[in-house]
């Protein structure tokens, strides 16, 4: 399988396939653009540009100063993206947002814990790997 941090969008693979097609073509041999398409998907290391094109896709663009929503600890969030980091293998990005107004991260009704600025891990989806004791994901980030 692919190393998704080394997959480049979709626009840009398929700049790839015709660069691939026009070298080619200099050097005698026809390729049809799909064939193209194809070989780039097995240079990335998967079976078809199908599969290729499913994991370019599916991966969330974001980049520090993006405006994003979602969910924090079950509370709705508006922010801004203040820092992002690859983490090890390119699976996860460490991400630290800037809420537009603070959250309150307890839910008991005796007190209160107003955050807003928060770090934490996201993979490709927007959706944290650690959860809170309900099920949810601890994070939610989804462009704004």
């Amino acid at each position: 399988m692919a190393n998704t941090k080394n997959i480049a969008s979709i626009e840009e693979l398929k700049t790839q396939a015709r660069r691939l097609r026009e070298r080619l073509r200099g050097a005698g041999v026809k390729l049809s653009h799909s064939e193209a398409l194809e070989t780039v998907a097995h240079q990335h290391g998967v079976k078809d540009w199908n599969t290729l094109h499913a994991m370019a896709g599916n991966r969330m663009r974001l980049r520090v100063g993006d405006r994003v929503e979602g969910r924090y600890l079950g509370q709705s969030f508006s922010a801004e993206i203040r820092g992002l980091t690859m983490m090890g293998d390119g699976s996860h990005r460490r991400i630290t947002l800037h809420f537009d107004t603070p959250v309150d991260v307890v839910q008991f009704d005796s007190f209160s814990a107003f955050r807003q600025r928060v770090t934490g891990e996201i993979g490709w989806d927007g959706r944290s790997t650690r959860h809170t004791s309900n099920g949810e994901p601890q994070l939610i980030v989804r462009p704004a």
